[in-house]
This record gives C-alpha cells, structure tokens and sequence, in this order.
C-alpha cells in the first residue's frame, strides 16, 4: 500500500515538469519538442554519420541514445585499458524537427532547453545559430531563442551532436570512464516561455527554524515591482505565509529572507515538501510567476566532528548508481526514477551519489521519498579544463540548487577535479554546502575510496578527519555489495567521525545491443556487472542483506530455549526517528511435518501487534511477545516492522527447536515388520531394508551405491572429509534394535562415522570429528589448525537432471561465510537454475540455485529419473553446499566471482569460505576470515548428525 501511495505522490510532485503549462497566463509555459521521456518519445528526423544505419535521413525517438535506436556504434569507455581499442567511435548525428509558434508569443522571452546531450550540441533555429557549442554530455543548457523565431508559423529546429567532443578535457572526464559511451540527445527538449519581464532564477536556502533566504535574478525589469513570496505544504491549497519585497527598476539581483511558523522538516525520514510561490507584480498585475518545490532543513558540516541535518549528526547509508536502462542507455523515465528511488528506500539507503547530475526527475523523487543526494560535477580521474568546467558548474549548481535532497556537491571523481571549481559551487549556492573530491581527504572531508578494514596511518579510526568512502564495497557478480559490509559497517561506526559510505553498485550496467542479431544485453564481461541489482533491477542476494545490515531497527543476539519469555532487545539507528512512530507485528509459525512429502502449508499459531516504547536514536530497549501455551508448539517466530510510512523494514526470524526435534519432525517414519540385514563383503559392507540398500568401500568409508525400488539413487564418492585428514581404521557392524548398523573409524581428523538402516529405510549419519589432540588428529601433530575455510564432509551426485529443491532453514538466497545476513528462517523452494549475476542477463532466475545455504534442518531434492532424495540435519549451523555455481564465461582478468568450491557436489559444513570483492580477503573484516580450530586433550570432539531418505515416495 505505502509504495502505491508514495509512486502516486512522487508522481504527482512531477506531473507539473512533464506537461505543458497552460495556466495562467504569467506561469511560464514548457512545451515539449521532444516526448517527455524515452517511454513518451517523439520522433525527429535524423541522419548519423558512421556506424549503423548511417549516411541516410530517416527518423529517431527523441529522447534517446542513438545506438539503442540503431544508430552508431557501442562503445564502452574502457576501451583504452581493458578493451584494447586504438580509439572511440566518433559518429555524429543531425536532427531536424519542426514546431508552431504562435503569434501572441511575440515579445516574450523564450528559451530553448535541452536536459542534456552526448556531448558536443550545435544548435540552430531557422538556420541561425542559437548559440555557442555546449560541450559536456550530462547538463541541461538553454539558449534564448525570442529573436530567431517566425511567430505565427513554423520554425525548424536542427542540432548537431557530435558524440567524441572537439574539447579534450571534455573527453578525458566524461569518455574515458568506466561506463557506456553513448551519443545523442537523451534528455527531453523544450520551450520555455515567460513574459518578458520575469523572475529568470531562484536560490533557495530554508532552514529548520523557518527562516527562508532567496536569491532572484530578475530580468528586463522596465519599471518598480513587487515581489510577493508565499507558501503552502505540498497538498495543501492553504498559505502558511506570505511576504512582499519591493524591486527597483533594471534591478538584476534581488535577495529576500522571511520566516514562516510551524514548519515541518526535511529529512529522509521525514520528507516534508513545500511549494514557493514567487510572483512579480507591477501596478497590482502579476506578470510572471514561479514556483519551487523547497524542504526545510538546516545542514551544518562541522570540521573534526561530522555532518549535521537539523542538529542532527548524520550517517549516510548510501550506494553509487548510474542513469541507466538497458533498452534506452542513459535516457529514463520519472517511473524509472520512482522505482529506483523506492528500491533504496527498500534496501533501508539513505543516501545516493551519481558520477555526474541525474535527470531532475530522479532528484525529485529523492525530495518527495526522503534521499540524502550526493550532486557530483562529471570527471572519471579526469577533470575538465577550468573555462568549460565553470559554465558546466553554473549549469548544474543553477538546475539543482534548490532540492532539499541535496547536502553535498562532488567536483569530480578519483582525481577528475580541478581545484580551481571548487568556489564557483559556493558563490551560487546560498546553502553553502560542501565541496569534496571523491576518494580524496580534501579540506577535512575523507572520501577514502574501498578502505580496508584495517585502514589506519592516522586515516581511520585514529584520523582528524570526517570519514565518509564515496566508494566501498564492490559488487561485481554480486560479491561485495553484502559480502563483508557487517563488518566493515560496525568497525567503521566505532568513530565519532564516521558519516557513512556508498556501495558501489546500484545495478548491472548492461545494455541491450541491437546492432547484435540476438540484441543481448552487454555489461562488457565484467566491467559494468557490478550491480546490488540487475539490469532490469531484479534483486541479487546483496539486496537483502544490506536491507538486513541497515535496518533502522537492531535486534539484540537472541537464542530461543525453554527458558525464552519473549523478550527482545532492539536497538534504533534512525537519525531522527523514535522507533514508537514504527509498527511492529510477531507471527509464530508451524510448518507440517510432512512438508517434504506434501504441498506447503504453514500454520500461523499466534499473531499479534507489539507495543514498541519510547526508543530515541542511538537508544536500546526491550519489546515482549507473549509466550502462549502452544508457542513451543511453533517452528519459528517472525517479527516484521513498518516505518511511520508504511514501508517494510525488515523482517527477522528465529527457530524455535534445535536440529534433532526438525529431524525427528520432519523425517517421515514408517510402521513396518520388515527386518533389516547387513551384507558384508570383502571389500564392501551393505545396509538393507526393505525399501533402500546403501553400500560402502571398506578401504575408504565412502558410499558406493545406493538403491531403492526404483533403481539407483546416484549419491556416492563420500563422506569425503573437507579441511581434514582421515583414513579408515576398521569397519565394525551390528544389528541393533532392528536396525543394521555400520561404524567406521578413522585415523585422522574424523573420529568416527556411525551409520544407521533403520527398518523402514531411513538411514542416519553420526559423525564425530576432531576429538583426540595428538598425531591422529588430521593436522600433522598439531594442536593448532589455522586458516580453515571449509570444514565438513562431501558427496557427488550429477547436477544433470535435478528439477528443484524444497527446503526448511535459512534462505532463499544461498550464503558466504561473511554474507548470512538477509536470509531468514522458513520453508523454501526453489528451480533449478544457472543464474551467473553479472552475466545471465537473458534469463536471470533469482535466487540463485547453487552454492551454500544457511542453517540447513530438511531439504528435499528433486531429480529426473527417482534420483530424488531428502536429507535432514539433526544439528546446529550446517551449512548445505548445493552443487557450484557456475563461473562467469566474460569476466575480466583480475575479477574474482567466487571462492574455490571444495570437491563433490553436495556438502554439509560447519565451515564456509567468506566472498571478496576486488580487495583481497585480508583486507576485510573478521567475518570474513578464515577460522583456526584448536583440538585439545579431553575435548569431546565435533558432531555431525544427519538423516537422509532415499526411499521412494507413492
């Protein structure tokens, strides 16, 4: 319901940018030559002059990149580095496109604008030219067109863009750069038309006191006017205030200050919005009118301490994203700009930053949901040359100045800045909001790019200065937009000077190749496969994690036993929020024992509300369930909370029995008469029931076949040990209780294995491992194994065939050592699948099918042929390792899509490598390294116990 009304609302703080405006006649009038987006385009006449479908006139959607249209040539901005290529495609293209003026127009001030063009824009209006060149592919830029025009009849506009700009440093940061080169006029185009006389801009900086300052340029002024400022929340047709301001005659610049009562703020968790109506009034007339979209908030950036939003010390939660779709490149939408928008607020993000300005549709809806926008000047380690860098500031300072969503402006990128733009962004920007270099520690703001965990060297914890990485994490192939943030999160709050970061990256970069017969989607391998998302914003296994690690709500560790009385312990890491303005609802959840065998059906033994306390930012407090007489009746416990807009936090879980009570619940047992036996050969022992026969190797331990009514169950080659060393010291067998019996000893790191045929055909697996310190412990005599990565034991089984699994643990998404987070307990089921993110772009099922899934208690198996079977572990964190997912086939030297997988197809661990992004795994936190295990005299050793079902279901 809250994303409806939040689309409905952003929506319609937009609908007055994207129509015409037929007003009042002292509004200013936008009409669009262009489509408003490239879902609404309108088609141009057009001519490129290389690559495909060139060197002939034919039409174009405008907006658009041309190459996603069929123009052109695709090419990726690495093309000097990791494409070897000698140089960029360099086509330009030429547009014609007629429009009416009408002749009442006639002595009005009229501009045309452009919301941006790749990269150099010659514009011209009835064969004059409209202006200079503008060059620098991500800003809007006008020109004043009143004089070129025929009022009353047609006017043809042409514009001629060339892709490759004739300016070097335009070139340098904009075209050399880790993104997609396009070309063409990929924002909208229109009119603007006033009175002649008009309010040409205003600078806004609205505090939380109230107090609002505004800078106006005015224009063509012939005579004394008034100024009239009034307000009103968005919403709402009542003014809260209104204030009048006389203007001399040919006054160009005029500041006002007034004070409004009763305001509510700005910030992401409060989004309030208002709208500034200016109006310039002569003689009792409004001649022209302007409205802006405000928020109230005060930002204060404070040296050796940190950043400030209305008193506020603020921590960014942020990522890095680009403008991108993969059927349009760079050109978007305000339904593009919405989902994204609610897709970081549903990842609990506070905060974005862009490599250069968004399309200002983006930006309002980061006003209307509540976003923290880092607004940043284009220069990818490349900066531009001083004249264009200062008309490309102007331009981008005077688009956004005014959005409450922006705290922070960005000159360049990893050394893309020239240090001589630095105060040209606070002469027109009355706010005065900071300027920093990003991944530089410049003017006391650090934007430290991909810090390790370790940083230190009086940088961090024991720096000066207010820490924020613009960049960390990496999220290539979904590795390390999740993988390892818990820990670098924590250890980077323990300073006072910490103020957030930016993952990077939103989503996958992929885009759709038309010039390509198949027209796949294309990220250039590895290169722009760096996405929480993918290419169409499916969400990656990062997605929840993330949403987990950054929830506003915190939960205590909390195991629950007999002795649970529904008490937990929450924390809030809101900025500005009391978590008693958040709903809060528990569920305790049955699954039926036969959920394996049957379709799911959950049971809900007890819901309720939970009264959530007065718990102020930074506080910790307990809530309380009711424990009811049937609650140990339940499997597991849900808790999900809503913020003070409906919107979904999170929701956590816990299990409440331990493995041997799911095992004993899960696993269907059978009445039978039948008797059991044991076959033992010279170099193979059997187990035989009725129903299932399971054959081992005497000289290894290892299953040889398994059989049951159907034939072959095709689970062999193991227990094979996984982080140890063990030999088969004898094999001993048994009837007991009417069970066939089989113990294998070791010598080594296992102990022993006992395995169990029950009468009616379930087999068990006991296991107890590294008991005894000494020489047969597997480790070479030593007492002290350091660096484990994987620890447990392996099986083959042919991944050809397997349809699906159903499963109750941890899940949907399959886990990495440092990457738990974001799962949650229940029962799950899945296809099979052979999703690469990054990569399987044409057919991406998420989650994902393989890899290694968290606190496994039952799992069902599904295969071709009767090949299924079902496994059950009756102990604690077993990790079930699920076939290995496949490897990227386009990946780039130097990227790391995953760790080693250990021999075998299906493992159960207690141990599991940890995921690294582009840093080494050294460089991260504690979760992700590997453990040591000591083994000491008198420890009782580490137990395993499994259960598995091979018989065949009727």
């Amino acid at each position: 319901m809250f994303f409806k009304k939040s689309l409905q609302s952003a929506a319609a703080l937009l609908l007055p940018f994207l129509c015409v405006i037929n007003g009042n006649a002292q509004q200013t009038t936008k009409v669009f030559l262009s489509g408003t987006d490239f879902e609404h385009p309108v088609k141009w006449d057009f001519m490129c002059t290389g690559g495909n479908n060139s060197k002939q006139w034919s039409k174009i959607n405008v907006p658009s990149n041309w190459e996603l249209e069929g123009f052109g040539e695709y090419t990726y901005g690495r093309w000097y580095k990791e494409l070897n290529q000698k140089e960029p495609s360099k086509e330009e293209g030429f547009y014609k496109h007629e429009f009416q003026i009408a002749a009442s127009d006639k002595g009005k001030k009229i501009y045309i604008v452009f919301g941006a063009a790749m990269t150099d824009t010659e514009v011209k209006i009835n064969g004059k030219s409209a202006g200079p060149i503008h060059q620098g592919g991500f800003y809007e830029f006008k020109y004043d067109i009143s004089s070129l025009l025929n009022y009353g009849g047609t006017n043809v506009l042409e514009a001629h863009v060339s892709k490759h700009s004739a300016n070097n440093s335009v070139n340098a940061a904009e075209r050399r750069a880790d993104w997609w080169l396009f070309g063409g006029i990929y924002r909208p185009v229109w009119l603007e038309i006033m009175a002649n006389e008009n309010i040409a801009h205003v600078a806004v900086d609205a505090k939380m006191d109230g107090t609002l300052n505004a800078q106006l340029e005015l224009q063509n002024l012939s005579a004394k006017s008034t100024i009239v400022a009034s307000l009103t929340a968005v919403g709402s047709d009542k003014v809260i205030g209104s204030y009048s301001f006389d203007v001399n005659a040919k006054e160009a610049k005029k500041s006002i200050s007034m004070k409004f009562q009763g305001i509510k703020l700005w910030s992401p968790e409060t989004p309030n919005l208002y709208n500034l109506k200016l109006e310039l009034v002569q003689n009792g007339k409004t001649i022209h009118e302007k409205t802006e979209l405000i928020g109230f908030r005060t930002l204060e950036f404070i040296k050796k301490d940190g950043i400030y939003v209305n008193g506020k010390k603020i921590i960014m939660k942020g990522v890095n994203r680009h403008e991108i779709w993969p059927e349009s490149g760079r050109s978007t939408s305000k339904r593009l700009s919405i989902m994204d928008v609610n897709l970081l607020k549903d990842m609990n993000m506070n905060a974005v930053r862009g490599h250069y300005p968004a399309d200002s549709h983006f930006l309002q809806v980061c006003d209307s949901l509540g976003i923290f926008v880092l607004d940043e000047l284009a220069g990818w380690q490349n900066s531009y040359d001083t004249e264009t860098g200062s008309k490309l500031v102007k331009e981008m300072v005077s688009r956004d100045v005014n959005h409450p969503s922006i705290i922070i402006w960005d000159n360049g990128n990893e050394g893309g800045w020239n240090y001589k733009l630095d105060s040209i962004f606070g002469d027109l920007d009355p706010q005065k909001r900071i300027v920093i270099h990003p991944w530089s520690d410049f003017n006391g703001w650090d934007a430290h790019h991909y810090p390790a965990y370790q940083t230190g060297i009086h940088r961090f914890v024991n720096g000066e200065n207010v820490f924020f990485p613009t960049e960390f994490m990496h999220a290539t192939y979904d590795n390390g937009g999740g993988a390892g943030l818990e820990d670098f999160w924590s250890h980077f709050k323990e300073s006072p000077l910490f103020a957030g970061g930016f993952i990077w990256v939103f989503c996958d970069e992929a885009v759709k190749r038309v010039d390509l017969k198949d027209k796949v989607l294309d990220s250039k391998g590895s290169l722009a496969a760096d996405g929480i998302l993918g290419p169409h914003r499916e969400k990656e296994g990062s997605f929840y994690a993330i949403k987990e690690i950054w929830a506003p709500i915190q939960f205590a560790p909390v195991s629950i036993t007999s002795k649970f009385d529904g008490t937990f312990f929450i924390s809030n890491d809101y900025i500005f929020s009391n978590l008693n303005t958040c709903a809060m609802e528990y569920k305790v959840v049955k699954a039926n024992k036969d959920v394996l065998y049957a379709k799911n059906e959950n049971s809900i033994l007890d819901k309720g509300k939970i009264e959530v306390p007065s718990i102020e930012p930074g506080e910790t407090a307990k809530i309380k369930i009711p424990v009811a007489a049937n609650f140990f009746e339940g499997d597991w416990v849900e808790i999900t909370a809503k913020d003070q807009h409906g919107r979904e936090i999170y929701t956590w879980t816990w299990r409440v029995h331990k493995g041997d009570y799911f095992a004993e619940k899960f696993l269907l047992k059978k009445e039978t008469k039948a008797k059991v036996s044991i076959k033992d050969e010279a170099a193979s022992v059997s187990l035989i029931s009725k129903e299932v026969q399971v054959s081992f190797d005497k000289k290894t331990g290892k299953i040889i076949s398994v059989n049951n009514k159907n034939g072959i169950v095709p689970l062999t080659n193991g227990p094979t040990p996984i982080g140890m060393i063990a030999q088969v010291k004898d094999v001993q067998t048994a009837i007991e209780n009417n069970a066939a019996v089989c113990t294998v000893n070791y010598i080594g790191g296992i102990k022993k294995i006992k395995w169990t045929m029950t009468a009616d055909g379930r087999l068990k697996m006991e296991m107890l491992a590294l008991k005894d310190a000494g020489a047969n412990n597997g480790f070479d005599g030593a007492f002290f194994q350091d660096k484990v990565d994987a620890f447990g034991i392996t099986f083959d089984f042919p991944e050809q065939g397997v349809e699906s699994m159903k499963w109750f643990g941890k899940g949907p998404y399959h886990v990495w050592k440092n990457r738990i987070k974001g799962t949650t307990f229940g029962v799950w089921e899945k296809d099979y699948n052979q999703t690469i993110p990054g990569e399987s772009f044409e057919n991406m099922v998420l989650p994902e099918f393989k890899g290694y899934h968290a606190n496994l208690y039952a799992a069902a198996l599904k295969a071709k042929d009767n090949n299924s079977f079902k496994m059950f572990a009756a102990s604690e964190n077993v990790f079930l390792r699920l076939f290995t997912p496949d490897l990227p086939k386009n990946a780039f030297e130097g990227t790391y899509p995953q760790p080693a997988f250990p021999e075998g197809n299906i493992s159960f661990m207690y141990e599991i490598p940890a995921m690294r992004d582009f840093k080494p795994l050294e460089h991260h936190g504690p979760h992700s390294q590997p453990s040591s295990i000591r083994i000491k005299s008198g420890d009782e050793g580490i137990q395993m116990n499994l259960w598995f079902d091979f018989r065949v279901e009727k």
